[in-house]
């Protein structure tokens, strides 16, 4: 099975409301869709969002970056010499997660499709269904206490709130949920960067106090405040979870090293796909310390591929994957089942993928 062309194409598809963070707004999703094709007549689809704001990479980036240096580098090649497939990949040019990202799902698609095997069953079939949180944005106490009673009806059980925008009033909004919700659901917060060190071990302490059962905080400092970070978790209970801190294998590593952070967020876009993921998970296993798995605002394709991640390893035990459900339509044929917050990989070899709708193809 050789590589015979790389196409690449773009998908933009609304979301069912503005998604709201201390980073950014967004009202759509739009993602670069890569095709690679193969002289067997097979096609393994993947995808990248720009998400300059979090990774540097815009949508200039990630095509200039497929066009310039990793197409040329792995047409021809065929999908039995996996190894070097990834190596060249991964060193044909420096950064460029995103693009990276795209192009290794596309090849691991391929891979399951070579030997007829879905990719979760062949990375190591821990479990066949998944439990995913629902995201609620940053808005007024009132609206995020709103939006949270609506995702427990849709049968939500796990809800990760944004906040970060403002401490004293991440305090409120936090109050404002749990006492609409009750404490039969879990609440997780991501910070996204937003506080000081000393700024979130306040408000942490100060919802500590108020007894408001938080489950873990993600990323609340600087991602590159390593030093912030593990003051943070060294002076307040509830845990700390890594995000934007951690891109490669060697991040996770130094931040298991120094207790920085009590979990770490695996998110394809920053690691540049599975290949770097699955060695974070091994990085984990060793230290015992336990990942979530998590997304950009992606449509189903590359959410589809940590899916398979999600369900093949046990240290993954956090699930935050609801992108797809955030969007008002999905343009992808085939792939993993989400059903509200249950997601089901599909038993079709691969990805099980067989089609983006609406691509449109760039030259």
């Amino acid at each position: 099975m050789k590589i015979t062309d790389i196409k690449i194409g773009e998908i933009s598809v609304p979301l069912k409301t503005p998604f709201k963070t201390a980073l950014r707004t967004v009202d759509s999703v739009e993602d670069i869709i890569v095709e690679i094709h193969t002289d067997s007549g097979q096609i393994g689809f993947g995808e990248a969002p720009p998400t300059g704001v979090i990774t540097g990479d815009t949508k200039g980036a990630i095509v200039g970056a497929l066009k310039d240096h990793i197409i040329k580098s792995l047409v021809g090649m065929d999908i039995e010499n996996f190894e070097e497939i990834m190596l060249r990949l991964n060193s044909c040019i420096v950064g460029n997660h995103s693009a990276k990202a795209a192009v290794d799902i596309a090849l691991y698609d391929l891979y399951g499709q070579l030997y007829h095997a879905p990719l979760y069953k062949m990375l190591g079939g821990y479990q066949k269904q998944i439990i995913t949180d629902i995201t609620i944005s940053v808005n007024s106490p009132r609206e995020m206490a709103e939006d949270s009673v609506d995702a427990i009806k849709r049968g939500f059980k796990t809800l990760k709130i944004k906040v970060g925008k403002d401490a004293a009033m991440d305090l409120e909004r936090m109050k404002a949920i749990r006492k609409a919700v009750g404490y039969d659901v879990d609440l997780r917060i991501d910070a996204n960067q937003g506080w000081s060190p000393k700024e979130a071990v306040k408000v942490l302490t100060d919802m500590e106090d108020a007894g408001l059962n938080i489950e873990f905080v993600e990323q609340p400092v600087k991602a590159h405040d390593i030093e912030g970070m593990k003051f943070v978790t060294d002076h307040v209970a509830i845990p700390v979870l890594a995000d934007e801190s951690v891109f490669s294998p060697q991040d996770a590593l130094s931040i298991l090293q120094q207790h920085a952070a009590d979990f770490i967020n695996i998110k394809l876009m920053k690691t540049g796909g599975l290949y770097n993921a699955l060695k974070i998970c091994s990085i984990a296993e060793v230290y015992g310390v336990e990942c979530m798995i998590g997304c950009m605002l992606e449509a189903k394709v590359s959410v589809n591929a940590a899916v398979h991640l999600a369900a093949a390893k046990s240290i993954i035990t956090k699930i935050d994957l609801d992108g797809p459900v955030l969007c008002s339509e999905d343009p992808v044929v085939g792939g993993s089942v989400f059903d509200n917050d249950r997601i089901t990989p599909s038993d079709t070899p691969g990805l099980g993928v067989t089609k983006v709708n609406g691509i449109r193809y760039l030259d």
